[in-house]
């Protein structure tokens, strides 16, 4: 299980060994460097790094796969050039099991379903649109969703992801009428004060790639009134 670990970077470290680290993100944190020249998480966690074992020159620090800017929860880097191979492959074959939890506004019509849908992204405005039926250049996509709990007027759905798609939980959820919490871009007709929205990475379990002892990680969730109101 995690445990998180104290350290003087503000970050929030779920697990750490030689070959990996793993961050709880917050929301308006970005994972890599985009055009916005806003300093990364990576950055963050490379200088971490560099002070913690006080090593000299530039940190080897891999980018193994991405959350949303708005989005919180696990997010896992490779220190090693090794570790990061392996744990690309591990996502490339969806060996990494990974589960989301989202708080909608509308109640879901089945409290259990699979979504498949084939999602092209649009470039231009950043966002994705989730199509029934295979179109050209559509990547197919899946995911299932459980009903947690009712409260204060939202539903909190559990999901698990099979595929790895650009917003693919944000897009298949609005396509059936579920839009998150905050997510304007989705559907959402509010957005949250903080500008993220009510999609967290949960749990994440996988074979460590050099150890190849079973992980399993639990993120806490980020402290607000509507994450509260779901975990008292």
């Amino acid at each position: 299980m995690s445990k998180i670990i104290s350290n003087k970077s503000n970050l929030q470290i779920l697990f750490e060994d030689n070959h990996i680290i793993i961050i709880n993100k917050r929301a308006g944190d970005i994972v890599q460097g985009d055009k916005t020249g806003d300093n990364p998480l990576s950055e963050v966690v490379k200088e971490y790094i560099k002070v913690k074992y006080n090593k000299p020159g530039s940190v080897f620090l891999g980018v193994v796969h991405r959350l949303d800017r708005p989005t919180t929860g696990i997010v896992v880097f490779a220190k090693t050039s090794k570790a990061l191979s392996r744990l690309n492959k591990l996502f490339a074959n969806t060996k990494m099991h990974k589960t989301y939890w989202a708080v909608v506004k509308n109640k879901p019509i089945k409290e259990n379903d699979t979504l498949t849908h084939w999602l092209k992204k649009n470039p231009k405005n950043n966002k994705s649109t989730a199509f029934d039926n295979q179109i050209k250049d559509g990547k197919y996509a899946v995911l299932h969703y459980s009903l947690l709990k009712k409260l204060n007027n939202y539903f909190l759905l559990e999901i698990h992801l099979e595929t790895g798609r650009h917003h693919q939980i944000r897009t298949q959820l609005s396509k059936i009428g579920l839009s998150i919490k905050g997510d304007l871009k989705y559907g959402f007709d509010q957005s949250n004060k903080d500008a993220s929205i009510h999609l967290h990475s949960r749990k994440l379990a996988f074979i460590h790639p050099v150890k190849k002892e079973t992980i399993e990680i639990v993120a806490p969730l980020p402290k607000d009134a509507t994450w509260d109101a779901y975990t008292e």
